[in-house]
């Protein structure tokens, strides 16, 4: 059969209507989950971007970022934040062995870094230029006003390189004020250029499209007939990104945080009008009778919904909002649809089911499960008993019981009871020595091998040279 996964980037599951948010508008989004198994419990195995992205498209572990070698031209220096290694095949190359019509577009400005070479396996790819800080259009041609509304001038331009936030700023504004409606967005035109896909090759099958949008990740600028979904008129000094840490020391008002969430709010309308179009072809084209389709994000972001008050994805922030994907599957023949599986899988489980769906198999051995028996009711459809995940020097496990989070001496930093406190919202208060605590702890390090590769000694720079941060905040009491 065909196979289309979709790759959404910061896309909160409570932020979907179908995962039960009254407020947000997905109705495309809803009604593919109509004919998919909704998962409940699906879960990153490290993260952040690259390192979801390897997982996914090798169906191997990043954990625990081991043999990790920080490079100057990556745009991110995190622990498992580096290409496919060349000693690794790809699901894209394999299917393509196996007689598949490969395809793979992105506005995911990661995967352009110099040696990611992320299109292996792919016959036909595009990146899609001018999200985030892609240096695609000049700063020194935006306007003078709409520089105003982000509190900067043209004379802080020549700052571009010393200061993170007008390097950022800049060409974010320099890739947006060019567009004259959302059909010049990053993200209809990646959704373009994958439904022309399977329009051009409607009779290529099998094929096999990898759909990589990075909304809605910030910075947050919806359009405006999207951010007037939910937003008000706001006259304040305006922000495109949201602050990592605790969210009194982000410089935000109530007011402000308030823009910035109106603005993804938009941004994930926006993305569901465009993989509505998606679905709306390959039903045109009656392709759907014979395509499976896997909608997944890499992971969520934090809007002060825990109990440090953290924003954004700082490496200690873990918690739900961070940590729950969304993950549909729609296989032919309606199997599965309307079903809801609350079992724990990974984000690796993907790539095992377009194995299994396809029929093809792997050279080398991969670390997910295939989703099929849990959808069919045949097979082997045990759940892993718990999951670990990596980021930066935290990390984190998750079980049926607890959810906790730890640095990497192994001290705990967060432990809640998961029945108790579904959420995660009060941290309990336990020393290194708590059996709960051990339990979770024993688990990181024997999923690792053994140890936990340490990379605090090594200089954390992104490669514009500024300098990361990770300092934890309190517990808000």
């Amino acid at each position: 059969m065909n196979v289309v996964v979709v790759i959404l980037d910061t896309q909160r599951q409570d932020y979907l209507c179908c995962y039960g948010n009254e407020r947000i508008q997905t109705p495309h989004i809803d009604a593919f989950a109509g004919r998919c198994t909704r998962f409940t419990e699906a879960y990153p195995e490290t993260l952040a971007t690259i390192n979801v992205r390897r997982a996914l498209f090798t169906g191997r572990r990043v954990y625990p970022s081991r043999d990790w070698r920080p490079l100057p031209w990556y745009m991110c220096q995190s622990p498992g934040w580096e290409p496919i290694r060349d000693d690794e095949d790809t699901l894209a190359e394999n299917l393509a062995a196996a007689g598949y019509h490969t395809g793979f577009v992105t506005d995911t400005i990661p995967y352009f870094s110099p040696g990611f070479n992320f299109r292996r396996g792919f016959d036909q790819w595009e990146f899609v230029r001018g999200k985030q800080h892609d240096a695609w259009k000049s700063p020194f041609a935006v306007p003078p006003e709409l520089l105003a509304q982000y509190g900067l001038c043209q004379e802080d331009l020549a700052r571009i390189r010393t200061d993170y936030s007008v390097y950022y700023l800049g060409y974010h504004l320099a890739n947006i004020c060019w567009e004259r409606d959302e059909s010049d967005t990053c993200t209809a035109r990646t959704f373009q250029w994958a439904t022309d896909f399977v329009t051009d090759n409607q009779r290529a099958q099998p094929f096999y499209l990898v759909v990589d949008s990075f909304a809605p990740h910030e910075p947050w600028h919806a359009p405006q007939k999207y951010y007037s979904m939910y937003g008000q008129p706001y006259h304040g000094k305006r922000s495109a990104c949201i602050h990592y840490g605790a969210f009194a020391d982000s410089g935000l008002t109530e007011q402000g945080l308030q823009f910035l969430m109106d603005n993804y709010c938009g941004l994930v309308t926006l993305v569901d009008t465009w993989f509505g179009k998606l679905i709306d072809r390959l039903d045109e084209l009656k392709l759907l009778d014979n395509t499976a389709v896997i909608l997944i994000s890499d992971h969520g972001t934090n809007f002060r919904d825990n109990p440090r008050d953290i924003t954004g994805k700082p490496e200690y922030s873990m918690y739900p909002g961070l940590m729950k994907l969304p993950l549909l599957v729609s296989l032919p023949g309606g199997a599965g649809a309307g079903q809801v599986c609350e079992q724990r899988v990974y984000n690796t489980d993907v790539p095992a089911t377009v194995y299994d769906l396809a029929g093809v198999g792997d050279h080398q051995p991969i670390d997910g499960r295939s989703l099929k028996p849990k959808i069919t009711g045949r097979g082997d459809n045990s759940e892993w008993p718990y999951v670990t995940c990596r980021l930066g020097h935290s990390f984190c496990y998750i079980d049926e019981e607890i959810w906790v989070l730890t640095g990497i001496d192994g001290e705990p930093q967060d432990l809640f009871d998961r029945a108790a406190d579904p959420l995660c919202r009060k941290s309990i208060d336990v020393t290194r020595d708590d059996p709960r605590f051990q339990r979770a702890w024993q688990r990181i390090l024997a999923d690792a091998g053994g140890d936990l590769p340490d990379y605090r000694d090594v200089d954390q720079t992104d490669n514009l040279g500024f300098k990361l941060k990770a300092n934890i905040p309190p517990v808000v009491k």
